[in-house]
């Protein structure tokens, strides 16, 4: 499965991605790393590993998102990617990019959804004094941070966590968890059935809800 990955910035998650599919076996490949933003760090990191670049800055278009939007589908075509990761990148798609390529763009979202949706989850969960936080891959749909959810990991809320301390493990987390979500996807173990993942031929059972650590 040819796989691209949308970031903004230095893009952690995409390196995580990107190392996944460097490992022999892996069922995906990171084909192309797209960014909106010209000088974001991981296009470098990207073209350092070989991987493909293509920029479309959305301040051209003139606030024209369809445009933006058809000109970034035009370069998925060229690349003939299969299926996009988003990996911090910082802009809501439209209605109809997520309908085009439905079930095809997966996202990882910092929080247990469907609680916590949107921005500043770590300080948002601490202020309420939940026991547990983590975070979720899911497939996108029009709403923010809605859609089938296909793996989450969860991270226990320390008594003496900042949002910051939180936002560390929930990060590494999330870069353990990504490249297993990937990997269900790409293998075909996760599909949507209705508005839920069921997992098949998968030796994790479907109730497990974190990955296995990196040496395990």
């Amino acid at each position: 499965m040819r796989v691209a990955a949308f970031i903004s910035g230095r893009g952690s998650n995409m390196v995580a991605l990107a190392d996944a599919c460097a490992t022999p076996g892996f069922p995906a490949q990171m084909a192309l790393v797209l960014s909106n933003v010209v000088d974001a760090p991981g296009l470098g990191i990207a073209a350092e590993r070989g991987i493909a670049t293509e920029t479309v800055p959305h301040g051209p278009y003139k606030g024209d998102r369809a445009a933006h939007e058809r000109a970034i589908a035009d370069i998925l075509d060229q690349h003939h990617i299969d299926l996009v990761c988003l990996a911090g990148y910082m802009r809501i798609l439209s209605p109809w990019l997520v309908e085009a390529w439905r079930d095809r763009i997966i996202n990882i979202h910092p929080s247990l959804l469907p609680a916590f949706k949107g921005l500043n989850t770590h300080a948002r969960v601490l202020e309420v004094g939940v026991r547990w936080h983590g975070c979720s891959v899911h497939f996108v749909r029009e709403a923010m941070d809605e859609g089938p959810i296909i793996a989450q990991a969860a991270v226990p809320v320390a008594a003496d966590d900042d949002a910051e301390s939180l936002n560390r493990r929930v990060l590494a987390a999330e870069h353990r968890l990504y490249p297993h979500a990937l990997g269900l996807v790409a293998s075909g173990a996760a599909r949507v059935q209705g508005e839920r993942v069921a997992l098949r031929g998968h030796p994790l059972p479907e109730t497990t809800i974190n990955p296995p650590e990196a040496d395990a």
